[in-house]
């Protein structure tokens, strides 16, 4: 594989491959390493569980032996059975760890299974030559027959017998010895593995180090500093990056997106240049336009005011001349001046109440706390008269609110006054008022079971001089739901109307609270919760 070609890896390319080498090492030490822990564990076994219990059973089986002939010559000299229990006890002895030693041999003890054969041989011979023909004899004859039989015999028999036992034991330690040497030498291959192992993940960590180094660390502080370099002002600055093929890519990116801000910027400073013109421009209107709005203010109130003395002039005039020749005329004369008189005082009538709305607004005493329970104590006094005998306005704890007093009673006073006024016939008004929390605003309902007004008036009732009926059907100017409108948003309200009810009219609109007051707080129950108005 070519130089190039290994520098064209990506990043993730190289580090796959480095760990994918550092897996098959490390796996290929694994293997070696459970087949020597699997030696070395057998051949643990062969000292601890063979060797070792093998080399107690044959001194052991010596001792046995030994009990044996000491047994024959306790007999001998004594007679007495009880000093053959030695003997006896000697052969269950025998029996028990020969089969012992048996158990723990494996096929490649063939030299340990040999010299056990003749350990058994010889102690055959002793027995059948030696201690049962005493044994008989001293029954037979009596002790001084067996004990000049063991005499005559040579302890040549059971010398051999001993001798055997011992070549025995030197094989059994000659297992033990290697297989203990076995062990020792896997310990220190384990030993040698592990070295292994951690030098390859040492060198494979320093490797990664060094890649991540060369490849990420540096590369992307060079990048960083270039890309300050950008942040502060030199967008000509071209970014590249040396390092790995990921961050020469996003390099290219970053240069790309470079250029394209640079082009964008030249953009933005001409669009900076253009919108500070048109913002100078809208100054000069919003100034303008704040003056003519003055003005026009000004005028609503000088005209207003100013034509109140010609039309209170021409309105006396027409009804004194109304007083005094009524009848005098013709018929159609009669007419024409009470036209004339109507048309005066719905003149006066519409100046008033124009004259009012250029107010709202204008003449200003400040925001307060201002308790609603009280405003419309306020203006049930003053729609007594209008109400009758069986009115009914009603509300219930209605909460503090930030505005102007006179102008909250004017808010009511048109609202209630417009559900006693579009009552529906033969049926007694009932008009309740309401409020909820809602933020930092109160939500204010006032709901009558009125004629109502259909949806498609929606947006026209709070037009100023909106009439919906004719005006012989209901008295006024249609200016009274525009001036509602004018002080809730003056008050930084909102005014709607509910279009959801199926009976009357249901208007709702919002108030600011006081500052300070918490969101959960309800409104304290009013001491009246029921209004009703009595001649």
């Amino acid at each position: 594989m070519s130089a190039f070609s290994l520098r064209t890896w990506t990043l993730r390319r190289r580090i796959v491959a480095l760990c994918i080498t550092v897996g098959v090492l490390l796996s290929a030490l694994g293997v070696f390493a459970a087949i020597t822990a699997a030696q070395n564990n057998r051949q643990l076994d062969d000292v601890l569980n063979r060797a070792s219990p093998m080399r107690a059973a044959g001194e052991s089986l010596n001792t046995a032996y030994v009990d044996q002939e000491t047994g024959i010559r306790g007999f001998a000299i004594t007679g007495d059975e009880a000093n053959l229990r030695p003997f006896t006890q000697g052969l269950a002895d025998e029996q028990r760890l020969v089969a012992r030693i048996q158990e723990l041999l494996r096929p490649e003890d063939a030299d340990i299974r040999a010299e056990l054969t003749a350990v058994q041989q010889r102690a055959d011979v002793w027995q059948r030559e030696v201690a049962e023909p005493v044994i008989a004899l001293i029954r037979a004859d009596g002790t001084q027959a067996g004990q000049d039989r063991l005499r005559q015999t040579s302890t040549e028999q059971f010398d051999a017998l001993r001798a055997a036992i011992s070549r025995m034991q030197d094989d059994i330690q000659v297992l033990r010895t290697r297989s203990a040497d076995a062990a020792k030498q896997s310990s220190r291959t384990m030993v040698a593995i592990q070295v292994s192992a951690a030098a390859i993940i040492i060198l494979a960590g320093s490797a990664l180090l060094l890649l991540l180094d060369r490849m990420v660390s540096r590369p992307v502080t060079e990048l960083a500093g270039q890309v300050r370099e950008v942040a502060d002002g030199d967008y000509d600055r071209r970014i590249s990056s040396t390092g790995s093929p990921e961050l020469a890519s996003l390099a290219e990116d970053v240069d790309g997106m470079r250029q394209k801000i640079a082009a964008e910027l030249t953009e933005v400073r001409e669009a900076r240049s253009q919108i500070e013109w048109v913002n100078d421009q809208l100054k000069v209107q919003a100034e303008e336009l704040t003056r003519s709005n003055r003005d026009l203010e000004q005028f609503a109130y000088v005209a207003s005011h100013d034509l109140q003395e010609p039309l209170r002039k021409v309105a006396s005039f027409c009804q004194l001349l109304q007083r005094r020749y009524a009848g005098q005329l013709d018929e159609r004369a009669d007419q024409y001046i009470g036209f004339a008189v109507d048309g005066a005082q719905r003149m006066q009538r519409l100046i008033n109440d124009l004259l009012a709305f250029s107010r709202i607004g204008r003449l200003t005493a400040g925001f307060t706390d201002v308790e609603l329970d009280r405003v419309l104590t306020e203006v049930r006094s003053q729609l007594e008269a209008r109400a009758g005998d069986d009115a009914e306005i009603s509300w219930s704890g209605l909460p503090v609110v930030e505005g102007e007093e006179p102008l909250l009673t004017t808010l009511f006073v048109n609202l209630i006054g417009n559900s006693l006024k579009f009552r529906r016939p033969d049926v007694p008004p009932v008009i309740r008022v309401s409020a909820e929390r809602d933020g930092a605003e109160w939500r204010i309902n006032v709901r009558d079971n009125g004629i109502g007004i259909e949806a498609e008036f929606a947006d026209k009732v709070f037009v100023i001089f909106q009439r919906l009926h004719a005006r012989d059907a209901y008295e006024g100017t249609g200016i009274g739901l525009a001036i509602v409108k004018k002080i809730v948003e003056y008050h930084g309200g909102r005014i709607w109307l509910d279009l959801e009810v199926e009976e009357g009219t249901s208007i709702w609109f919002t108030l600011p609270a006081p500052p300070g007051s918490s969101d959960e707080e309800a409104p304290a129950p009013a001491q009246e919760t029921r209004k009703e108005v009595t001649a």
